[in-house]
């Protein structure tokens, strides 16, 4: 299983000032497109509860997994619509999430975010694939990436402009 870690970040690695700030506010409409076409090419995609609620619904045409603790929100779980659009509430570390999609047939897994599942995902080492959009802003304070795994050997695989300000770049974890 293909799986991609997505993440728009600022030159200094944060992927928002804080935990309520919605990366639409400061990313680009590029990188915006950029997502869009990755996660509706991979057609599933999961993301932290927090990450979720900074978006406030599902995923048009994709199938999301919001990994969260309440239980009580697996009410609020919808089935597929006719468009391809389904979300879910799950409670599961990264590792039987992944064996459980393997069994479903997903080939390819979008890790869209935030720094608590980034982090859980490469701990894990379940990660194949990182595309980082580098955008022209440096945060004082802010939100890292992932933090607390081990090191991760990349190899850069290509570089794409989003536009003449923002940088794309895709690693295979070696």
């Amino acid at each position: 299983m293909n799986i991609w870690l997505i993440a728009a970040m600022s030159v200094n690695g944060k992927i928002a000032q804080d935990r309520d700030q919605n990366s639409l506010d400061w990313t680009s409409k590029e990188d915006t497109a950029f997502f869009v076409q990755k996660t509706k090419e991979a057609k599933t995609v999961v993301m932290g509860q927090k990450t979720f609620e900074t978006i406030g619904r599902p995923l048009k045409g994709r199938r999301l997994i919001v990994l969260t603790p309440e239980e009580t929100l697996k009410e609020k779980n919808m089935d597929e619509d006719e468009n391809g659009t389904r979300l879910e509430f799950v409670n599961a570390p990264p590792t039987e999430l992944v064996n459980r999609l393997k069994s479903e047939g997903v080939e390819t897994l979008v890790i869209g975010g935030g720094s608590f599942v980034y982090s859980s995902f490469l701990r894990e080492r379940l990660v194949t694939d990182v595309f980082l959009t580098i955008e022209p802003i440096i945060f004082g304070s802010g939100i890292p990436l992932a933090e607390m795994f081990g090191d991760v050997e990349l190899e850069l695989v290509e570089t794409t402009m989003l536009n003449t300000q923002t940088i794309c770049l895709h690693y295979r974890v070696k």
